[in-house]
């Protein structure tokens, strides 16, 4: 009886670790990772463009656009009380959650406004949305971009989406290293992220050890993070040295 209790216990604290619903202002470290208390939490159904990524505007310009996002959810939410209903971890042991301010539904909101795309790998719901944005252009479809999930993974082939008018230049502009990987982004962007390190990406902090020694030669395996709250929400430890 006793180990029915104990083994009953424990299935309970994981369920209770991936499920449930918080409540409170978020710390938004990029468009589709908040923090509320303790708790860190990637939004369902959604892929927003990464803090390190760019894009192309309609005249064909490179703009950064993940900070963009980032900073279009800040002005959004306005300090106001979110809502998340918390369903299971992802592999970063990031909170899986919907979430909701002012009755609305943020990852809803991102997608209809072009900055984050509907994540079909794992979710339709927001399919009809990411439709409306493409077709008034809104957001990241005024120009052309990667999707997120083959930004961060991206090459010479990888495809480019948005306004047809400037995607037969786009290709070049987005995966070749002069624009793929600018360094750094913005003034406070500068921890070092190496997202090679096995098993866990590690990233580096001006002071440290390391940060010198770590090239950020253009390449998918090297991001620069804004604060170590971004590099973590990434998935990502501080090295030890």
């Amino acid at each position: 009886m006793r180990r029915w209790l104990a083994v009953g216990a424990l299935f309970f604290s994981i369920h209770a670790a991936g499920a449930g619903q918080v409540r409170g202002v978020p710390q938004i470290v990029d468009a589709d990772t908040v923090y509320i208390g303790q708790s860190k939490i990637r939004f369902n159904g959604v892929d927003a463009p990464e803090t390190d990524q760019v894009c192309l505007d309609a005249a064909g310009k490179t703009w950064t656009c993940g900070i963009e996002a980032r900073e279009q959810l800040r002005s959004f939410s306005k300090d106001r009380e979110w809502s998340c209903e918390l369903a299971g971890t992802d592999k970063y042991r990031r909170s899986l959650g919907s979430c909701a301010v002012g009755g609305e539904n943020v990852s809803r909101w991102l997608v209809q406004n072009g900055w984050a795309l509907a994540f079909r790998r794992y979710s339709a719901e927001y399919v009809h949305d990411e439709d409306v944005a493409r077709e008034r252009q809104r957001g990241l479809w005024g120009g052309a971009f990667i999707a997120p999930w083959d930004w961060r993974h991206r090459r010479n082939s990888t495809e480019v989406l948005g306004a047809l008018s400037i995607l037969s230049t786009a290709q070049r502009a987005l995966v070749t290293n002069t624009a793929a990987n600018p360094a750094p982004l913005a003034g406070n962007c500068l921890i070092k992220g190496n997202l090679s390190s096995t098993p866990q990406c590690i990233y580096h902090v001006p002071d440290g050890l390391f940060y010198d020694r770590l090239s950020m030669q253009p390449n998918s395996s090297r991001r620069w993070f804004c604060s170590e709250a971004e590099a973590q929400a990434a998935g990502c430890r501080k090295s030890k040295l």
